[in-house]
């Protein structure tokens, strides 16, 4: 298949584009740094000649928009929304001028949609969209504004010959390095790696291989429209995800932080409370009744997984930068 990544440069898109060209597929990446000979240039704004990939393509998976990974702050806020709002409304007006319009369309979205909540999961039918909660920061609900204009761009797309898949997703774990796997690993094998404002809150994740076979599954599906949440069946509490994640390293403890001192870590972090505060208790109830099953539904063998993936790979680079330095010494004795 044809497969176009506009915004593929990410960890998402590295993790889509790595699977989907391994398993044949001819991915084109639109990004603002073309580096590739497959790299398409865009502006994640207006229509240019990069339309012409998404014409005679079969699949377009639009991952494009700014990292959340930063202080919220008003302009942080805006150039979020701006830069996924403007992106997918812009990949649907490509999409409805192609000739050859791809069949499907999935648009990357974000389980923060969801409310802020304890007592309950989320799935798309019975789901509480976000925004209204009390005693949560005001800025929350504009996170669910973006979650909610976001979606509403590729709904309101005049793109009738293509399928439509809004990608709800939770957080994406894999060892690429700077994902957020990697980050609370650092912590966790730091002995920093204990529940935050008591860990009650809930953490919605997905393991990478089944990210890339819902992806899959979903293309295969055509029978599938609209949201679909992306999140393993077992959400659970901070407390007892760092509990999992910390066995996985074999770090016995993990000292415990206050709101502020998760505050404050934040800050130094450059990122926001949010995505460690938040209760995300969502689950893949439309996944779960099409059929698709996860290798990975629960945090412990995912863990276990993700950190033996880790090591293989620390392994591997100090195997090259020996390698590299023995032939350094070699060339520099030849020299001498």
């Amino acid at each position: 298949m044809k497969i176009v990544l506009p915004g593929g440069t990410g960890q998402v898109g590295t993790i889509l584009d790595r699977a989907l060209t391994a398993a044949g597929h001819e991915v084109t990446v639109l990004t603002r740094r073309p580096a590739r000979a497959r790299d398409i240039g865009w502006d994640g704004v207006t229509l240019g000649r990069w339309a012409e990939a998404v014409d005679g393509s079969d699949v377009v998976i639009n991952l494009a928009g700014r990292s959340v990974s930063c202080r919220y702050t008003p302009g942080n806020l805006r150039a979020m929304m701006d830069s996924r709002v403007d992106s997918a409304r812009v990949v649907g007006e490509a999409i409805a001028a192609a000739a050859r319009p791809p069949r499907l369309w999935l648009q990357m979205s974000t389980a923060t949609v969801y409310a802020h909540r304890f007592d309950a999961a989320h799935d798309e039918t019975t789901g509480v969209i976000g925004g209204a909660e009390a005693g949560v920061p005001d800025y929350w609900a504009y996170s669910v504004e973006i979650a909610k204009n976001w979606e509403r761009a590729q709904a309101e797309a005049t793109t009738a010959a293509t399928r439509r898949v809004a990608l709800r997703s939770a957080m994406v774990m894999s060892p690429d390095r700077g994902g957020v796997f990697d980050v609370l690993s650092r912590l966790a094998r730091l002995g920093l790696g204990g529940p935050v404002a008591g860990g009650a809150q809930y953490v919605s994740w997905i393991h990478d291989a089944d990210f890339v076979r819902a992806v899959e599954f979903l293309i295969g599906r055509e029978d599938i429209e609209g949201p679909v949440n992306l999140a393993s069946p077992g959400p659970l509490p901070h407390r007892a995800f760092m509990r999992a994640l910390r066995t996985a390293w074999g770090v016995p403890v993990g000292l415990p932080a206050t709101r502020r001192m998760a505050e404050l870590g934040a800050f130094a972090l450059r990122t926001d409370t949010e995505l460690l505060l938040k209760s995300r208790r969502v689950v893949p109830g439309r996944l779960c009744s099409a059929g698709f099953t996860f290798a990975y539904p629960e945090w412990d063998g995912a863990a276990k997984s993700l950190v033996s993936r880790a090591r293989r790979e620390r392994r591997e680079v100090r195997v090259r930068a020996r390698a590299a330095a023995g032939r350094g010494a070699a060339s520099g004795h030849a020299v001498g």
